[in-house]
């Protein structure tokens, strides 16, 4: 069953686009029954081991504009070591419910975003130079974000860099898997200190995602991606209400 968790998931990334933070608590928490604060560090160590297979190949057809990464991660650094130490404190010492109820609000806010961008797409505009304060005060509660939730970075992170840089769209996609691959890093790291591992389960959730993530990029040309982001993101709308509302009878 883990392997086939983590195969499921690295295929839905692969055909639809949806970061793998949003998705891999909730299913670990639904269909594994992990508690949530291991849940949590669990998806956002496999969120960086996703990226480390993705970002090279970024790296290698030279979309990854170290500039503006730079930029990003002057605000996205500290953003998620905070993210992640509150989420450390509130693991330890608040009640569960806390929890519960902070992943489903981001949950619900990230599935909004993509129904919002499934509707009115962005723009993409071309400043004429890159608004680099601009971006790194963005990243920094985009990175409080992913550590205190491991919800991935991608649909925020995506729009601020096509609002406020002159990147291509191939620079815009490649750099932000780059950032959030550096914050998911420093995140894991953070969290490790935490102790909420389950590292027998991510373990076999690594094999199922490489596998999955090769089935899933050799079947992508042939799904309709637009359709299934729309449904992914229903679902893990209500996957997040249903989080809250545990919160709320707790």
């Amino acid at each position: 069953m883990d392997y086939l968790i983590g195969f499921g998931i690295a295929v839905v990334i692969a055909l639809s686009g949806v970061g793998a933070g949003v998705i891999t608590a909730p299913m670990l928490i639904l269909f594994l029954h992990v508690p949530v604060e291991v849940a949590v560090s669990t998806a956002l160590a496999y969120s960086a081991i996703v990226k480390l297979i993705v970002v090279p190949v970024q790296v290698a057809r030279r979309q990854v504009n170290y500039r503006v990464l730079g930029v990003m991660l002057l605000g996205g650094l500290p953003g998620v070591v905070l993210g992640s130490v509150f989420f450390k404190h509130v693991a330890q010492h608040g009640p569960k419910a806390a929890l519960y109820f902070a992943l489903g609000l981001i949950i619900m806010f990230t599935s909004g975003w993509h129904l919002f961008r499934h509707f009115k797409p962005a723009a993409i505009a071309r400043p004429m130079e890159t608004k680099g304060k601009s971006i790194a005060a963005i990243m920094f509660p985009i990175g409080a974000e992913v550590g205190f939730s491991s919800s991935g970075a991608g649909a925020l992170g995506t729009v601020a860099l096509l609002s406020l840089t002159s990147l291509t769209a191939a620079q815009v996609v490649g750099t932000d898997l780059a950032f959030g691959l550096a914050i998911a890093l420093v995140g894991t790291g953070v969290h490790l200190f935490g102790g909420h591992y389950a590292g027998a389960l991510l373990l076999k959730m690594a094999i199922g995602g490489v596998v999955g993530g090769i089935v899933g990029s050799g079947a992508a040309p042939k799904i309709p991606n637009r359709k299934l982001r729309f449904a992914l993101s229903l679902w893990l709308m209500v996957i997040g209400f249903q989080f809250c509302w545990q919160a709320a009878v707790k």
